[in-house]
């Protein structure tokens, strides 16, 4: 790993992919409409919502953070009508088989089981205080296909590491549409994640003069100093929300493991048609 980057984020980097590729894949789109589950916004609200149980859209909207009500509106609570969150559960265990089955099938399945198990061990010694997404999906049974449990392992840590970046946006007084808009002046693209987050036009610009106001964007839409700084802080914060789990590992463990990460990483990677998590284009 660079030493210039934090190891928690470092991680980060490469066992998002993991988890985010899932739902991109053809294959899980046949596994999630098996389940009742017709349409984009159906198949993700539902499985990833699942651990939840059957809730309203209000704690979805409020878990996820950067998506417009409307949109977790338009499949919550209905799409439970379709599937039950166990039904969920299990679509999106055999979508992420499924997947990374066909995109791993070549790799050295002894390093698919290190990385696997090294993340389990992690996900057991979290702290889920306060982390309502990571708290639910760490409390879910342990798969026994070795692809479900590395898809499982890698989505706890990535939620645990997500629900601490909401908290950091909340407690810089961002909202979700405001932590979208300056990303996107940053490096990300505003055609890409305004569609997928369903903020209007009118929200979008409202978000963009809020920052405006904050001497964070310039009257043309560029990152100011200052939001460049309030952007480097609020990474800093999530690193260090997200560290405590790596402390105790020594640094030829954690090197080992973002090895064995790697090329799956890379492979996920190459399948995401966007990158709207932010991910370096080096990674």
């Amino acid at each position: 790993m660079a030493d210039l980057v934090h190891p928690a984020r470092a991680l980060w980097w490469l066992f998002e992919p993991v988890h985010a590729v899932t739902y991109f894949q053809p294959e899980a789109r046949v596994a999630f409409e098996e389940a009742g589950l017709h349409g984009r916004l159906h198949g993700y609200f539902a499985t990833r919502a699942a651990p939840l149980g059957a809730v309203d859209a209000a704690p979805v909207t409020a878990a996820f953070f950067n998506f417009a009500p409307t949109m977790v509106e338009s499949a919550l609570p209905e799409v439970w009508n379709h599937a039950s969150p166990e039904e969920a559960l299990t679509a999106r265990l055999k979508a992420s088989a499924t997947v990374l089955g066909r995109l791993l099938e070549h790799v050295d399945q002894g390093q698919v089981e290190l990385v696997a198990e090294t993340l389990e061990q992690a996900a057991t010694r979290l702290d889920c205080a306060g982390r309502v997404l990571a708290a639910a999906n760490a409390a879910l049974p342990r798969p026994s296909g070795l692809y479900e449990r590395l898809w499982q392992a890698a989505t706890v840590m990535r939620e645990h590491r997500g629900d601490g970046h909401v908290a950091a946006l909340v407690t810089a007084g961002l909202d979700g549409c405001e932590a979208l808009v300056i990303r996107c002046a940053m490096d990300l693209r505003r055609e890409d994640l305004q569609p997928l987050r369903g903020w209007t036009d009118a929200e979008w610009e409202a978000a963009a003069e809020r920052l405006v106001e904050r001497g964070w964007l310039t009257a043309e839409g560029t990152v100011t100093e200052l939001g460049r700084i309030g952007h480097q802080s609020l990474e800093a914060a999530t690193d260090l929300a997200a560290a405590r789990v790596w402390e105790d590992y020594p640094r030829a463990e954690l090197d080992r493991l973002a090895a064995a990460l790697k090329p799956i990483s890379a492979l996920c990677r190459g399948q995401l048609p966007i990158n709207p998590m932010g991910l370096p284009d080096n990674q």
